[in-house]
């Protein structure tokens, strides 16, 4: 009788296109595929419940179209894949590569405590695997124009061929994790979910949206954007599944979506490089930057009660969905590091927690972007306007009333200033916390000091 291959996912939740479950299938021939996701208890407490929820249906959508073979186990990995190796006799456990600091640390780990049991590695969440797209020097891109004309002359793989026979074998879950994942199911996840969803989403974007989305992925009040970050990062979807089928447009939105799935592969391959740019500055030219200390106006900015109002619509937004628009993230971002004066970790941890689609390459390193931090030096001097900002990208308040019911009476951009209107603050909203202008200046005052 042949044994059992594992199949370990992480962020590969798809049946198709899945190269990692195709070796398994391959290796395991009539002993079956043995696939399991570990709720592991540190990130899984860490986040928030929106979060949390749209994994967790995901899971469970995940295991409908398993045939009901999803396994759940909850624990460290290190223990957790050995012991049920040794329950199944596994012969093999099948993973898609990964690239993070943490789970480089965690598969090693793994393949220790596997022993004589091989840990197999096939295929990457990413179109091109981090690391791989390198100079002609062999040293990595700093600069993202340069990566970007690189990584798509070296371009990527097609989709994984379906398996001609997949056979599941059985193990059973644990209470603890299937308990888990029941309890923060519960809710109504912000996006449909699964594979199918995605895929029809995606379809639906491409037809409808595409052509407009290079103008229309700026406005927070239009749904103008694809949402496929949420997918993509439970590798519900794959992005190679996405540029072939962009390949074939050629609308400046096509090309625009292309280069923010670039964006994606760059910041991949720049924490694969510099795993430690995951929490600390990639680029040391800030080293002495001066940062106040968090507070009250940390507290504020973290509820949305700052008293600017594109900025708390943002915030609310990302409190009660688990999603923010992404030009509303580079606003709310902005006025953490620089008015508040705040080192972006403080936020960076604040959105990872919350974020459905948190993906810790994208989302760190867009913070330094912002910060100055990062990959671009340039942005240390840019301090955006959060009223400027609202009043261009939100022009006439709808997405500020959507989120802040208190300035719902104010009609169009009035929304964005109701201190400038004698019944700005009747329903209650919050005074401004800070002053901008000031704020700003002494923002480049210590970014001038700190570089020199």
């Amino acid at each position: 009788m042949a044994d059992p291959a594992i199949l370990w996912l992480r962020r590969d939740l798809r049946l198709h296109d899945h190269p990692a479950l195709n070796a398994a299938v391959e290796q395991a021939g009539a002993g079956g595929v043995v696939p399991v996701f570990v709720v592991e208890p540190a990130l899984w407490k860490g986040a928030g419940d929106a979060r949390r929820g749209w994994l967790a249906h995901t899971l469970k959508d995940l295991s409908d179209t398993y045939d009901g073979r999803l396994v759940l186990r909850m624990g460290d990995p290190e223990k957790v894949v050995p012991a049920l190796a040794r329950e199944v006799g596994a012969s093999s456990v099948h993973v898609s590569r990964e690239s993070t600091p943490h789970g480089r640390r965690r598969d090693e780990a793994v393949e220790d405590a596997l022993g004589d049991v091989p840990l197999v590695a096939t295929g990457t969440p990413y179109a091109v695997a981090p690391g791989r797209v390198v100079k002609n020097d062999g040293t990595p891109y700093a600069v993202f124009t340069p990566f970007s004309r690189a990584w798509q002359d070296h371009g990527w793989p097609g989709a994984a061929n379906p398996p001609k026979s997949l056979r599941w074998a059985t193990a059973d879950s644990h209470k603890t994790a299937q308990d888990a994942v029941d309890k923060a199911a519960k809710g109504d996840p912000l996006l449909p979910v699964g594979e199918a969803a995605a895929s029809e989403r995606w379809e639906d974007f491409v037809d409808e949206a595409i052509a407009a989305y290079d103008t229309d992925r700026d406005r927070p009040a239009v749904d103008g954007t694809s949402r496929m970050s949420a997918y993509l990062k439970l590798g519900v979807i794959h992005p190679r599944t996405l540029l072939s089928r962009i390949s074939r447009l050629r609308s400046t939105g096509a090309s625009t979506l292309r280069t923010e799935l670039a964006w994606r592969e760059f910041y991949a391959d720049v924490l694969y490089h510099h795993p430690r740019s995951a929490w600390h500055d990639l680029r040391p030219a800030l080293k002495g930057m001066t940062y106040d200390d968090p507070g009250e106006h940390v507290e504020a900015w973290k509820e949305g009660r700052t008293g600017f109002p594109f900025v708390d619509a943002g915030m609310r937004q990302l409190l009660e969905t688990g999603w923010m628009h992404n030009r509303v993230r580079m606003v709310t971002a902005s006025f953490l590091t620089k008015d508040l004066h705040t080192w972006w970790p403080i936020g960076a941890r604040h959105f990872m927690d919350h974020l459905i689609d948190g993906d810790i390459a994208s989302n760190n390193h867009g913070w330094q972007w912002v910060a100055g931090t990062g990959t671009d030096a340039a942005p240390y001097f840019r301090v955006f306007n959060p009223v400027t900002q609202g009043e261009k990208f939100d022009p006439q308040g709808d997405y500020v009333r959507r989120w802040v019911p208190e300035l719902r009476h104010l009609e169009g951009k009035k929304a964005h200033s109701p201190w400038d209107h004698e019944a700005g603050y009747d329903e209650g909203y919050p005074e401004r916390i800070i002053d901008h202008k000031e704020e700003r200046e002494e923002a480049l005052r210590r970014y001038e000091s700190a570089r020199g």
